[in-house]
């Protein structure tokens, strides 16, 4: 065996998979249910992937991961998922004026909020309302109860947790 390389070689399926942040619309779900937000969608137009949801006093257009027709007008538990900024990241102290969140464009966030769960690639955020926000690269070193600073890409998807 030459150079560092140990092992097979790596295929295009193995570093796609390295850098996936979901295995499936269901396993996701299952991981996140606990973090969904609750509000109230409205009614999708004709062939629109867009669900507009409105919780914490925000209005979210996601990206309907849950299939066309799942989501009906109504009360409902959406998890809101966001790809983060990885230029947009800052640990805080603590937050004096707590948690903030502010739509920016069609389809993406910025705030501050507490976290509530870490894991690689991903932080559960409160920030008004529970975020799933993810990266494709591992992310800082944050623990449970620190505070960050955050701006996700557009655009935030949504998988209905009922």
């Amino acid at each position: 065996m030459t150079g560092a390389q140990a092992g097979p070689p790596r295929t295009n399926e193995s570093r796609a998979s390295e850098r996936a942040l979901e295995n499936s619309e269901t396993e996701f779900t299952g991981r996140y249910a606990q973090y969904a937000a609750s509000g109230l969608l409205y009614p999708q137009r004709e062939g629109s992937p867009l669900m507009e949801f409105m919780s914490a006093g925000r209005v979210l257009y996601l990206f309907d991961r849950t299939g066309p027709y799942t989501a009906q007008p109504g009360e409902a538990r959406v998890i809101v998922h966001g790809i983060l900024d990885p230029g947009r990241l800052e640990l805080l102290e603590a937050s004096a004026d707590g948690e903030s969140l502010t739509v920016s464009g069609v389809s993406a966030v910025e705030g501050v909020g507490r976290v509530l769960h870490v894991t690689r690639r991903t932080w559960v955020v409160q920030a008004r309302l529970p975020l799933v926000l993810s990266g494709f690269e591992t992310l800082p070193d944050v623990l449970p109860g620190e505070w960050v600073r955050f701006a996700t890409q557009p655009p935030l998807h949504g998988f209905l947790a009922e």
